[in-house]
């Protein structure tokens, strides 16, 4: 059990990737930041003194704190907190007992904060977004644009492109985008792996691959069917991906079927 004002690393594990994840902030002093400048999923590097103005967007947001052994750094910014009335946690053990669970780590290098890429999006240009916002940073910014005007726009805009035919962030042979920003972000885990399988046969039109990658495919051109605002298309496809996501890390061996199997009283 944690200790009180306290969250394990087992348990925030499991509300990483979720709608309801807590807001992470990163205090660690910034020696131990330069020895591993990595971050938990989604965490946000503020200085331990400044935590009251880094939660002022998230007025009701559970925090969890994360210092470098889960010690008075952590323990005194979610204090602070608390008295503003917030949900505060300290992650036990901190980033040291993270680390050493071999949980997934985003190198600090790879953030970026605004992407763009073609408009009418279909699969892998919104399984991307819904990666970087429920893995990397949950307050990224998408752009989409015509295909002939996402170089132009990426430069005059300071955005990243993704998903295009050229550049860093695009197909490998038989992987797509969705790979590779699993292996540059460090998020290869075997939920994630999983739904990149999907995304990948999906995408590529290899739906032998993967028995669920035909009903995401009807269901991503369905989506691209009912709206005109690609914004509002990407905030619908992020339903789809957690529910994607949360059944290749927790439902892959139940099974539905009718009727139901009652159990007969002995």
């Amino acid at each position: 059990m944690s200790a009180p004002n306290s969250i394990s690393v087992e348990k925030l594990y499991k509300l990483i990737g979720t709608r309801s994840a807590p807001l992470i902030i990163d205090v660690r002093l910034q020696e131990d930041f330069d020895l591993d400048p990595r971050h938990l999923p989604t965490a946000k590097r503020v200085a331990h003194t400044n935590v009251n103005a880094a939660v002022t967007s998230y007025p009701a947001q559970a925090v969890i704190l994360v210092c470098q052994r889960g010690h008075k750094l952590s323990h005194g910014a979610a204090a602070i907190l608390r008295l503003r009335g917030l949900d505060a946690l300290s992650l036990e053990g901190g980033f040291e007992a993270w680390s050493a669970a071999k949980l997934p780590l985003v190198p600090d290098d790879a953030l970026l904060s605004r992407w763009v890429t073609r408009h009418r999006p279909k699969i892998d240009r919104i399984a991307c977004p819904w990666l970087i916002r429920r893995f990397v940073d949950r307050d990224s910014e998408f752009l989409f644009v015509p295909p002939e005007h996402v170089e132009g726009v990426a430069e005059r805009f300071d955005a990243t492109a993704f998903d295009m035919p050229t550049g860093f962030w695009t197909h490998e042979g038989e992987r797509c985008s969705f790979d590779k920003m699993l292996t540059v972000f460090g998020l290869e885990t075997d939920a994630l792996l999983h739904l990149a399988r999907i995304v990948r046969a999906a995408d590529t039109g290899t739906l032998d691959k993967e028995p669920e990658a035909a009903g995401l495919l009807a269901i991503s051109l369905g989506l691209s069917r009912q709206f005109v605002d690609d914004l509002q298309q990407l905030e619908a496809g992020m339903v789809i991906y957690d529910a994607l996501y949360r059944w290749c890390r927790d439902a892959t061996d139940e099974t539905h079927n009718w009727p139901a199997q009652k159990k007969v009283p002995a």
